[in-house]
């Protein structure tokens, strides 16, 4: 599926991959529209990576992980874009979000002595889909910023719906089980598409550091307001 993706999208005319106007040069990838309408955040809670919070208090006060950012918000053009990349294998959308990623990145996250560790997607979703989303914008930005990419994490759970799907639902009963596959990285950066209710992110940021590792933050594209 990787490879007819590639292909599809070496061949196809350009067109911007949120919208499908036609594009002037294939390399843009978003049109001047999309590109304008991108819902940027504004600087929030570092541990939550909420621009504010809807609650009491802040929702990863228990969090396993010290810091969650994101760049946008999961709306409008950026939720076509995961979309793109997720559900129709959009590929060459990874590296417009590594770029956004990077070019946004706080100086806190860019220890030179990190790596960086994708949020495995299940075995069944990753069959199903033929690749790993938050794996392929990994090492888009792995080659960005220039830091290795360390695949040392396995979900063990099985696929299920977490759309709409609480916290508390989704780690409830083992829902969410994580493993460490090798030695773990003394300091990692988590790297996922989209931050929801940040459950998988604290299940991959607590095994690694029950394992002997240490996490930097999690990063992530977009953060569900």
């Amino acid at each position: 599926m990787r490879v007819l993706a590639e292909l599809v999208a070496a061949i196809a005319p350009p067109a911007c991959v949120a919208c499908r106007r036609p594009l002037a040069r294939a390399d843009d990838r978003l049109c001047r529209a999309c590109t304008v309408a991108l819902p940027w955040l504004r600087p929030g809670c570092e541990r939550c990576g909420l621009p504010r919070h809807r609650g009491a208090g802040c929702p990863a006060a228990t969090a396993a992980f010290p810091r969650a950012w994101a760049p946008l918000a999961y709306q409008g053009v950026t939720r076509r874009l995961v979309a793109a990349l997720k559900f129709h294998a959009a590929l060459p959308v990874a590296d417009l979000m590594a770029a956004h990623l990077a070019a946004n990145l706080p100086a806190a996250l860019r220890d030179p002595a990190a790596v960086l560790v994708p949020v495995p997607a299940q075995r069944a979703r990753r069959r199903a889909r033929g690749f790993d989303p938050a794996s392929v914008l990994t090492d888009a930005l792995g080659r960005r910023v220039e830091r290795p990419v360390v695949r040392c994490l396995v979900r063990e759970d099985r696929a299920g719906r977490q759309v709409g799907t609480g916290r508390a639902s989704r780690r409830a009963a083992g829902r969410i089980s994580v493993r460490v596959r090798g030695d773990p990285p003394p300091i990692a950066i988590l790297v996922d598409d989209v931050h929801t209710t940040g459950a998988t992110l604290d299940a991959c940021a607590r095994a690694l550091t029950e394992a002997g590792g240490g996490v930097l933050a999690v990063v992530s594209y977009a953060r569900t307001l």
